[in-house]
């Protein structure tokens, strides 16, 4: 985490890269991979994307939510502004995209990346923000900060869901219990 470079130009970190390339390994064949135009996502998405010999494809509107109001917060702060914007999800907290706006979008973009992508199991890279909001949605619940990846990993989780009937098989897994569990 850097302060002075944009949110959405991180990196992954060594770490994470190497957490990526276990997960692309193990990974089982995927049609297509999509992930959003952030740095962190288009890194993970291209990993996996070489590994199954496929061009990874950006999707605007995968994004996670819009911070840009508020940019680099310290950890203390951004943790307090994540929970407001889930516990408040119709309220814009020091003017962050609404939870439930940014909700709409992502169900919406999955929807049409999942009828525009060709044959085969699709993978989707994107941040754990867009993955609690997806899964408070397949859950038919409300939004909630119970949703996102569990604590204490540094992120790094994936959720498996069936389609065409958009239904939650596999909860939050590490990416390298799931590469693990592959093996």
């Amino acid at each position: 985490m850097d302060p002075v470079v944009p949110v959405t130009d991180w990196q992954l970190s060594a770490r994470g890269t190497a957490r990526h390339r276990a997960f692309a390994r193990a990974c089982p064949p995927v049609g297509s991979v999509f992930s959003s135009f952030e740095r962190k996502a288009m890194d993970g998405a291209d990993i996996l994307a070489e590994a199954q010999g496929l061009v990874a494809r950006r999707v605007a509107s995968l994004h996670e939510n819009d911070r840009s109001a508020t940019g680099y917060l310290p950890p203390a702060e951004f943790e307090a502004m994540a929970d407001a914007f889930f516990a408040h999800p119709r309220d814009s907290q020091r003017g962050w995209e609404r939870a439930i706006d940014a909700q709409a979008r992502v169900v919406m973009t999955l929807r049409r990346v999942v009828a525009e992508a060709p044959s085969g199991d699709i993978a989707v890279v994107a941040h754990g923000g867009i993955g609690a909001l997806l899964r408070a949605h397949l859950r038919g619940v409300g939004i909630d900060r119970s949703h996102d990846q569990p604590a204490g990993g540094g992120g790094g989780h994936l959720m498996v869901v069936s389609l065409p009937d958009w239904r939650l098989l596999q909860d939050w897994t590490r990416i390298e219990d799931f590469a693990e569990a592959q093996a």
